[in-house]
């Protein structure tokens, strides 16, 4: 039977990844859905190429965390995603603009991991951005 997270340790790992970027707290099959189009990315490998196509390659980026909101096993987080659009994305071809884009994740923790995430990202935010 999986570790029934109480709310203290929840934040406790929750805190680490999201205040220190412990990618240790990620589960083995850890799976991250972008709800807008239906991408999952699974494992270490798929989240760090996630991470990559959106903090490196389509944009030169950084995500500030504006609010979370934890229990039993579960976490509710408001983010900020700021940086400049670099490459392709969504359609888009780079336009070199500063985008500023509100996005929210429902974290899933078991076992002292985060098992799976739901990232619900603004992308009409993105488009009135950077359209001419």
């Amino acid at each position: 039977m999986p570790d029934q997270m109480s709310v203290e340790r929840t934040g406790e790992v929750f805190g680490r990844y999201a205040d220190a970027d412990d990618l240790s707290t990620l589960a083995d099959d850890v799976v991250y859905r972008i709800m807008a189009t239906g991408e999952a990315f699974q494992g270490l490998a798929g989240i760090r190429q996630l991470f990559g196509r959106m903090y490196e390659q389509a944009f030169q980026a950084d995500a500030y965390e504006r609010s979370r909101v934890v229990g039993a096993g579960r976490v509710a987080a408001e983010w900020e995603f700021v940086g400049t659009h670099i490459a392709e994305f969504d359609g888009v071809p780079a336009t070199g603009k500063a985008v500023r884009i509100p996005f929210i994740v429902m974290y899933d923790l078991r076992d002292d991991h985060i098992v799976e995430a739901r990232v619900y990202f603004e992308y009409p935010v993105f488009h009135a951005q950077v359209s001419a």
